[in-house]
């Protein structure tokens, strides 16, 4: 068929430009044209993710595996539509194919590997090891790291002797936590180690399902000293009888996904406008200049430079009342810690965060804010602000519903 190729192509491309419906209309030309191209399939998957059309996504996916079943793209696509829609078990499995996406690293290198021995080491198995020493690998992005570093004490209870790689800006995290005091940032510092495991790999291995996330929280706590320290800072600087609202407004700006989930500090003006309250910005990056340019009755203080470390953040988090964020890390550091925290999410969110949901087992004092439709924040923004201030939000007319060892594909 000549022009399913081109339909399938233009799918993804209106997709990356926000054009969902033109991009659907794109790849159900394509697989009408070509039934047997498991492109095809996959894009419309994609694009019917981004609709939040999850079970249509979920069926081409499904079609694209069975047309090319070693092809780990759309097992990747259809672990996030399973994930999402809260099917852990077939999600985590269907998950593991993010090892062989193109230009995804093992999660430990050969290298490493082969100096425990000429054939290497095995994946753990989840079992037991009374005797052996066990590498946990924290391979993703720093708030997957933080939301699977949960599963660090109860690999401790199979394996006295962890060793956990991380990337020198987790290390105080990873540190903080019981069996996380063997980490280490460079792969010449690992011990000699008798399985592997990455940390997004243990919901899988701990059989994960939704009833049974673990989420006793704080499972983070910041250091006392660090703590006492930032708040003779923060006493002195800002109004004792204030209320105090950390914000996170912007991501990373590499991601595959920012421009849905980062949001300019301008659309945040109903925050601005709160009377006794104080705004203290934790934005880091680029978008941290922002800060300068907005004014409103609550004032925003930016802390962002003296932020040395994720130390230093958990420090401030103990101190706050509560945090309004996007999709960033810093959702999940105010959440490992039990800080009160809304989270702004756009249409189609990263599938931990599910469908329809106002909160998320995986941290209790977390509330989830989500656009009804794409680029459309005001809701969300509204919703989080009654959140903060614990009053009903305004109506709408709408339900407001490693050491870097992968690098995590990021599309979303």
């Amino acid at each position: 068929m000549p022009f399913a190729p081109s339909h399938s192509n233009l799918c993804e491309i209106r997709r990356r430009e926000g054009r969902l419906d033109e991009a659907a209309a794109h790849g159900r030309r394509a697989v009408a044209l070509d039934p047997g191209d498991a492109a095809g399939w996959y894009n419309l998957g994609v694009a019917l993710y981004d609709r939040l059309e999850i079970e249509a996504s979920i069926a081409c996916e499904r079609r694209a595996v069975r047309l090319r079943p070693d092809w780990p793209d759309p097992h990747f696509e259809l672990a996030e539509g399973l994930l999402i829609s809260g099917r852990l078990e077939e999600g985590w499995r269907e998950y593991e194919w993010r090892w062989r996406l193109p230009g995804v690293p093992p999660p430990v290198p050969p290298a490493i590997q082969k100096r425990c021995g000429q054939a290497g080491v095995k994946p753990w198995n989840g079992r037991p090891m009374p005797d052996g020493t066990l590498l946990l690998v924290a391979d993703q992005g720093f708030g997957d790291s933080i939301q699977f570093a949960r599963y660090l004490p109860m690999a401790a209870a199979l394996c006295s002797r962890l060793a956990i790689a991380c990337s020198p800006d987790m290390l105080p995290v990873i540190r903080s936590l019981p069996g996380g005091e063997r980490a280490f940032t460079v792969w010449e510092e690992a011990p000699p180690f008798d399985a592997w495991a990455a940390l997004s790999s243990l919901p899988k291995l701990f059989g994960t399902v939704l009833g049974t996330i673990p989420a006793a929280v704080p499972y983070l706590r910041a250091e006392p000293a660090r703590v006492e320290r930032w708040k003779r800072r923060l006493d002195g600087l800002l109004p004792r009888s204030y209320r105090r609202v950390g914000l996170v407004w912007a991501g990373r700006p590499t991601h595959g996904n920012d421009r849905n989930r980062s949001i300019p500090l301008a659309r945040l003006s109903p925050l601005l406008a709160l009377e006794r309250t104080v705004l203290v910005s934790l934005q880091k990056g680029p978008a941290q200049a922002e800060a300068a340019q907005f004014y409103g009755a609550a004032p925003l203080v930016n802390l962002a430079p003296e932020l040395e470390s994720f130390a230093d953040t958990m420090a401030v988090l103990a101190q706050l009342d509560h945090v309004v964020c996007v999709d960033t890390a810093i959702a999940h550091l105010a959440g490992a810690m039990g800080r009160p925290t809304a989270v702004l999410l756009p249409h189609a969110p990263d599938w931990r965060w599910l469908l329809g949901r106002g909160g998320t087992p995986w941290y209790p004092t977390v509330t989830l804010h989500r656009q009804p439709a794409p680029g459309r924040w005001g809701e969300a923004v509204h919703a989080a602000v009654a959140a903060v201030t614990g009053s009903p939000p305004r109506e709408s007319g709408h339900k407001a519903s490693v050491l870097r060892a992968s690098g995590r594909p990021a599309r979303r």
